[in-house]
């Protein structure tokens, strides 16, 4: 092997006689013009130079670059559908490593490393940039997926599409475009890396940027087109008109009620839809799928006249009240109020349930606002129009404690029907202060129906006038002014005393009446249990009130006579006035007695 780094050390004037010194005459010359061949290439790291095949071994092929040494190259770099290396052959190799001036280090026979396959792979490279410039539209084949996009084969380089940039809206798995023949524009080229990266969503972006100019110019309101789902949203969907989007809102999907966009329509299905209405300066459609058939709500009072029956399906239960359908998009609400004539509703779920079929009135028809107003209870006989039959005033009934509150108690007389038993109806003597003092909920009781008002639906019981009323006649006759009895002290106020003469019925002592002296606190005299004799004062039937005295238990007539004069003329009456009366029991206007016949 000639070493060629000693030729180029050699004069120009001596190198043909230095060269035949070394090889033959015949020799001599070639390796002189060999010699200055390769002076002519630019023999530097990453340069595709031309080389000749000298030797050729099972492994490797030695190439001669016409430099200083070879280089080898392996012959797997020869592909299966080229033909075999011969020596002799010359092939475009690139440098990939030079030695320095005494060889490399490691290299005992101090050759270059060259490289056939990346050779080539510059040339293509070289081939495609004459061929394509960024913003170029190019064809390619998807030839797999890789790490952050898919690889595409534009002839014979492979060029970087980004997941991001493969579609408008990223696709579920972009695998599936593999194997496809897609076109995209030449986003950017690298040169330095050799690196090409495209785009076939900003294609489609300039595609549908000119179709979306031509289709805003023949679009019009009114106009049925055909479009794509491209997406669904809880409110409505988004359908492609061929270039635009446009909303197809879910209470424009059908006349009837729809829970979601899915029970209409699905991505990618082809539909018809109605043009509603164009903002051509934002570039907004709205879009009707169910203006395409004919409102049912057209002639609605002619179908549903006020008044008439019908039956209904209960879409959906509010706390307000429940919807119910009389056809497909036709549906009217059933207030709560509207429910029952009797029950106390405390939600409709209580009487109905998401698909009951039920009877209806129409109790009101708004064409405007496609309302109907609907009434359950107007289907059935209102039982409180026969109340005044089954319940006239002064009839004895049974019923049940429903609830009780601070004014009275509400009786069940049957189901949906109470009476008001009011706190003052429940007792001739006894003061009630709460009507639990008496009843309790759930409890069976006798009533007697007081009065009965049909227009606001209300029924007055009464509990004490199942007796006769002790004061017109008992309490009087037992009870008489003068008179002395016994009882018991139940509650003290700052203006005196009550005393309970007998179960339910109680007088009371004024603190006026409770001693000679003046009293300014009642509880220094007497206390609440304390049992007791007092004088009655006065018994008043029409206030149903009972006066008493302590201070006068023994006083005689003398004193009550003079008494009564005293009260007459502080009060300034005439003293024939009080010839037959004495004050007492209630202040200056307390009851009166009459005094002793006897002068």
């Amino acid at each position: 092997m000639v070493n060629r780094n000693l030729i180029r050390n050699l004069e120009d004037d001596d190198i043909l006689a230095e060269l035949a010194l070394l090889v033959p005459a015949d020799q001599a010359e070639e390796l002189l013009f060999e010699a200055l061949a390769a002076e002519q290439q630019d023999y530097a790291q990453g340069k595709l130079v031309d080389g000749r095949i000298v030797e050729i071994n099972d492994e490797w092929a030695l190439i001669d670059v016409g430099f200083k040494s070879e280089g080898t190259v392996s012959l797997d770099e020869w592909g299966g559908d080229e033909d075999p290396p011969k020596v002799g052959d010359t092939v475009k190799v690139l440098i990939e490593e030079m030695e320095d001036e005494l060889g490399a280090a490691d290299d005992p026979y101090g050759m270059i490393s060259l490289s056939k396959r990346k050779a080539e792979k510059i040339i293509e490279w070289e081939d495609m940039m004459d061929k394509v410039a960024e913003g170029q539209v190019v064809t390619g084949t998807v030839v797999r997926k890789i790490k952050g996009g898919l690889l595409v084969e534009l002839g014979v380089i492979h060029v970087f599409l980004p997941g991001s940039q493969v579609d408008i809206r990223r696709p579920g798995d972009i695998g599936d475009f593999i194997g496809r023949v897609i076109q995209a524009e030449v986003l950017k080229i690298d040169d330095m890396r050799r690196n090409i990266v495209i785009s076939r969503r900003s294609l489609i972006e300039r595609q549908r940027e000119e179709d979306r100019a031509y289709l805003m110019k023949e679009l019009e309101v009114g106009q049925i087109r055909k479009g794509v789902v491209k997406n669904i949203a809880d409110f409505g969907a988004f359908v492609d008109l061929g270039g635009i989007d446009g909303l197809l809102h879910i209470t424009d999907m059908a006349w009837e009620r729809i829970g979601h966009p899915t029970e209409m329509v699905s991505i990618d299905q082809e539909i018809e839809v109605k043009v509603l209405h164009i903002d051509r300066e934002k570039q907004k459609i709205a879009l009707g799928l169910k203006q395409k058939d004919r409102n049912p709500w057209e002639n609605i009072e002619e179908k549903y006249p006020v008044n008439s029956d019908h039956k209904g399906e209960v879409v959906n239960v509010m706390s307000y009240g429940a919807f119910v359908k009389l056809e497909p998009g036709i549906e009217g609400l059933v207030h709560i109020s509207e429910m029952s004539w009797t029950k106390r509703v405390n939600h409709p779920s209580e009487l109905v349930n998401i698909g009951d079929e039920i009877d209806v009135k129409i109790l009101g028809v708004d064409p405007a606002g496609q309302q109907l107003s609907l009434g359950m209870k107007q289907t059935q006989k209102n039982p409180w129009d026969e109340v005044l039959e089954r319940y006239p005033e002064g009839t004895d009934v049974t019923g049940k404690v429903r609830n009780l509150t601070n004014y009275g108690a509400f009786i069940e007389l049957e189901e949906g029907i109470d009476g008001l038993l009011h706190v003052s109806d429940m007792s001739w003597t006894r003061k009630i202060g709460h009507p639990s003092e008496m009843l309790e909920k759930g409890q069976e009781i006798a009533c007697r129906v007081l009065s009965v008002d049909e227009e606001r639906r209300r029924i007055a019981l009464g509990l004490k006038q199942l007796d006769n009323d002790p004061w017109d006649g008992d309490i009087p006759d037992k009870y008489q002014p003068g008179q002395l009895v016994k009882g018991k002290v139940t509650k003290i106020t700052n203006f005196g005393v009550f005393i309970s003469l007998e179960d339910g019925l109680e007088g009371l002592l004024h603190i006026s009446e409770l001693a000679e002296q003046k009293v300014e606190d009642p509880e220094e005299v007497v206390k609440v249990g304390d049992d007791i004799e007092v004088k009655v004062l006065r018994v008043d039937t029409d206030e149903r009130k009972i006066g008493l005295s302590l201070k006068r238990v023994e006083w005689g007539e003398e004193q009550e006579r003079a008494a009564a004069a005293a009260e007459a003329a502080e009060n300034q009456v005439p003293a024939s006035s009080v010839e037959g009366e004495l004050k007492g029991g209630l202040g200056s206007a307390g009851p009166l007695f009459p005094p002793s016949s006897e002068e």
